[in-house]
């Protein structure tokens, strides 16, 4: 209707002001490190700890002995404490000598292969080709890799159906993890096999620093296997009269799970060796986990890519700072999410034994770095490895992203991870050491936050400084976590913003979305006052004609009581009390 009056007469307008509030995106923790299985430098995303473990495996064994990675450990305990998502990025050593496990489906006439399967994960994990036991058992077959089973095949109707088993399963036992049915080797079809199961096989290219699709046609739809090759292709299955064509009848696979039992072969690369085993837990040293610093670092810069990889939190447990050769890899880590700028890499200070002062120390280390994206807790831990059941001592990384899980569900990211309230460490047996008031002091003084013990209490995250060495209110973590939350979300607002008319109806629009958010900030306790600027005084006319929109947002962050003092004052008998 018309919004303007020419004659005489009642101009009615409605202002819907009743929109719901967007909310951000929510996004959580990442990791990089070794895991037992799982794509080889392609950060993958995981929901839970189960998850996790059908991706990326628990244990190896290494010389008869057990032992689970970091990743796993940080992994359980993140997910225990009500962590939502997680970005696990693996790593290997020497990662070009990793190569894949592929196995051959043969046509029901058996004089040619019908299609190829190749595992998505690397490593000799995925070999399974050892013998067949009687009751349909693989020899080499385990929790950790997988085989085939064509379910059903019709050569009438030109299809198949196809299972994708664990490895480790047998014949009267089946663990089925995934299942396609009504297959065809007809790529003018839409159930041709490569084209359901898909047959993308992504790769990390260290010249652009991304993962590619080297090679395929069709996404990814198992999580498991992708179509190497169609050898057998079947195009056209029937003639004009609906009648299979007898030279496509004998391609089509026949029911069984194959030669071998459907197994894999040809995977390379070992999960760790026996010496490389010396290296866990406590013992890590230059060499970790089988790892050395240099290993990390191709993850470490494609995770610098903010566009196709959302975290807030970001660790390598593994990884000690008072380390030489893991110390270029850190810096590296650091300088990234300084420049990502939405994100708060944990930090760990020194190897297992070291002093609170001294070479390699705490205190050493923590004045090598001066970022408010950083924060570093101390001392290590001892905890109880979900998957051997052993107590380990794990370095504070590992633990620390459950403590900020725990407190976003609790509270809000703006809140302190620290304290008896939200910074209990329940999962804990043990501090390395038990710390003093006076131990806890010199950490604080030098930006590590230190894990306390408290009898009655338990182990206890006190402390939550960045390593921001100014004295601002971004040296404390729930400020840099609020900071963060709110550049996550008015960034989202802004980036609906880019390429429209730059005209006081799309500022406005851009108010009336930051505003309200910033107000229930407010009223959830992270700001005391807030006010946004984004009118005709910051968007003069000569900011427009350089196809600028500019945008000034203020805040005051709330600050947390770290120091409390209560004055006892004793009076005497009949004096009265101040009002």
């Amino acid at each position: 209707m018309a919004e303007t009056l020419i004659s005489p007469g009642v101009l009615q307008r409605e202002n819907d002001q009743s929109f719901i509030t967007q909310q951000p995106v929510q996004v959580g923790a990442a990791v990089v490190g070794p895991t037992v299985k799982g794509p080889v430098e392609i950060p993958t995303v995981v929901t839970s700890y189960s998850d996790y473990q059908n991706r990326f495996g628990t244990t190896f064994l290494s010389a008869s002995e057990e032992f689970s990675f970091l990743t796993s450990i940080q992994a359980y305990n993140y997910f225990q404490n009500g962590g939502n998502t997680l970005l696990v990025t693996r790593v290997v050593s020497g990662s070009s000598g990793w190569g894949y496990a592929e196995s051959n489906i043969s046509c029901s006439d058996d004089s040619d292969i019908a299609f190829t399967l190749e595992a998505i994960d690397k490593g000799v994990i995925f070999n399974n080709s050892g013998s067949q036991l009687s009751n349909g058992a693989l020899t080499s077959g385990s929790a950790d890799n997988i085989r085939w089973e064509i379910a059903a095949s019709s050569s009438a109707q030109g299809t198949f159906d196809l299972l994708i088993r664990r490895g480790n399963d047998n014949t009267n036992n089946k663990v089925v993890l995934e299942s396609f049915t009504g297959l065809s080797l007809d790529p003018t079809q839409d159930n041709y096999v490569a084209r359901v199961i898909g047959d993308y096989k992504y790769a990390y290219d260290s010249t652009e620093n991304y993962v590619k699709i080297a090679s395929g046609s069709y996404p990814n739809a198992s999580r498991y296997v992708r179509v190497k090759s169609v050898t057998s292709k079947t195009p056209n299955y029937f003639d004009n009269a609906g009648v299979a064509k007898t030279e496509f009848t004998g391609k089509i696979p026949a029911f069984g799970s194959g030669s071998i039992g459907g197994a894999f072969r040809g995977g390379t690369g070992t999960v760790i060796n026996a010496t490389s085993a010396n290296n866990m837990y406590q013992n890590i040293s230059t060499v970790t986990q089988g790892l050395i610093g240099s290993d990390y670092t191709n993850m470490l810069n494609l995770l610098a890519n903010q566009d196709d990889y959302q975290f807030n939190v970001f660790t390598t447990p593994g990884l000690i700072r008072g380390v030489s050769g893991h110390s270029s890899a850190i810096t590296t880590a650091i300088n990234n999410i300084q420049s990502r700028g939405d994100a708060i890499y944990i930090i760990d200070p020194a190897i297992y034994g070291k002093s609170i002062t001294g070479t390699d120390s705490p205190v050493e280390e923590a004045g090598t770095i001066n970022s408010s994206y950083g924060a570093m807790y101390w001392p290590w831990l001892q905890t109880s490895d979900p998957d051997t059941g052993d107590n380990v001592w794990v370095p504070a990384s590992t633990m620390i992203p459950g403590v900020y899980a725990f407190n976003d569900n609790s509270s809000e990211p703006w809140f302190a991870p620290a304290g008896i309230n939200r910074g209990g460490l329940s999962t804990v047996i043990r501090p390395e050491r038990k710390l003093s008031q006076s131990n806890r002091d010199t950490l604080y003084n030098a930006k590590v936050n230190p894990i306390a013990s408290f009898p009655g209490v338990g182990t206890v995250v006190y402390g939550q400084k960045t390593l921001q060495t100014q004295a601002s209110a971004l040296d404390r973590v729930n400020v840099r976590r609020l900071l963060i939350a709110l550049k996550s979300y008015i960034g989202q607002i802004s980036q609906t913003l880019v390429f429209e008319q730059n005209t006081a109806a799309t500022r406005n629009n851009f108010l009336a979305q930051v505003n309200p958010y910033l107000e229930s900030v407010q009223q959830r306790q992270g700001l005391y006052a807030f006010k946004v600027v984004m009118d005709d005084s910051n968007n003069t006319p000569d900011v427009i004609d350089r196809n600028q929109m500019v945008g000034q947002i203020f805040l005051q962050p709330t600050k947390t009581a770290e120091f409390i003092i209560l004055d006892f004052n004793v009076l005497p008998t009949g004096a009265t009390f101040p009002a």
